[in-house]
């Protein structure tokens, strides 16, 4: 089911006037024409940019190669991927340490992860399969299917939402995981493809930008980028090497309001605050 994008214009069709013959007068009968009100111009679509502030920076396993991430209870849910080295952790957010890990089978590719309840949700990249976990023992509960690539999974309140690489966001029924709605998104008309890990936040859905410094912040709704979060230059020292360690995980603390992201392979996760910097209509 294909959410509808834009503003849709209301006009509703002029009343049938009844036809009556012209009155007999030795005088022309004169009309006024209607006088037309000029077309208000549409409003712009504002775009919000915003810089950042650090607040902490915290130790994070230079070896994880974050897919997903989620904070939950003071502490942080972590996806990783690479085949053979795919995981799901619990870690202290104060120290970096992996309290608890579940190794995925090395045919998968360890993708997103969700926080749906007292379970965590991992995708995995090309096998079109995801797995459900206890989040207390990471007992594995269930697994089910999607058709494509899996990328990013976050959670709104009653949908999952996921992405697969593309333009697409997809919205999944997290009970029988079957599709249900889905959005292209867009920053004014131009579709914005590469969207990574997802995470929900005060209602917007923030996406990293595949290879990218930059988070697209999403109205789920319509698909519509309403801010830009540029993390230029976060990771100044220990810089991590390869194009692989790229940012990709964003966490947030709905109770703090606490927003954390990293990247795969980097030495640091940080807290940061976003300042807006202006508006691009």
């Amino acid at each position: 089911m294909l959410a509808i994008l834009g503003i849709t214009a209301c006009s509703g069709a002029p009343e049938p006037v009844e036809s009556k013959p012209a009155p007999v007068t030795s005088t022309p009968l004169i009309t006024t024409p209607p006088v037309s009100k000029p077309e208000l111009p549409p409003t712009p679509e504002t775009v919000r940019l915003y810089s950042y502030e650090v607040v902490n920076a915290y130790a994070h396993d230079t070896g994880a190669f974050t897919q997903g991430l989620v904070f939950d209870s003071g502490f942080l849910f972590e996806g990783t991927g690479r085949y053979g080295e795919s995981s799901l952790r619990k870690v202290d957010l104060k120290t970096g340490k992996v309290l608890q890990k579940i190794e995925l089978p090395s045919q998968y590719f360890g993708e997103g992860i969700a926080d749906y309840g007292d379970r965590i949700i991992q995708l995995t990249w090309q096998t079109g399969v995801g797995f459900v976990y206890e989040k207390d023992t990471f007992k594995m509960i269930s697994q089910f299917y999607y058709p494509g690539e899996g990328w990013g999974i976050t959670y709104d309140g009653s949908r999952l939402i996921i992405s697969d690489g593309t333009s697409t966001m997809r919205f999944l029924d997290p009970l029988t995981f079957n599709t249900v709605a889905r959005i292209q998104v867009s920053d004014k008309g131009t579709l914005i493809s590469g969207l990574n890990e997802l995470e929900f936040v005060r209602g917007q859905v923030y996406a990293n930008v595949w290879q990218t410094d930059k988070i697209a912040i999403i109205e789920p709704q319509s698909g519509r980028v309403t801010g830009w979060l540029d993390l230029t230059g976060i990771i100044k020292t220990r810089q991590p090497s390869g194009t692989a360690a790229v940012l990709n995980g964003i966490a947030y603390d709905p109770e703090n309001d606490r927003l954390f992201v990293t990247g795969k392979l980097w030495p640091w996760l940080f807290e940061i605050k976003l300042i807006e910097n202006r508006s691009a209509n």
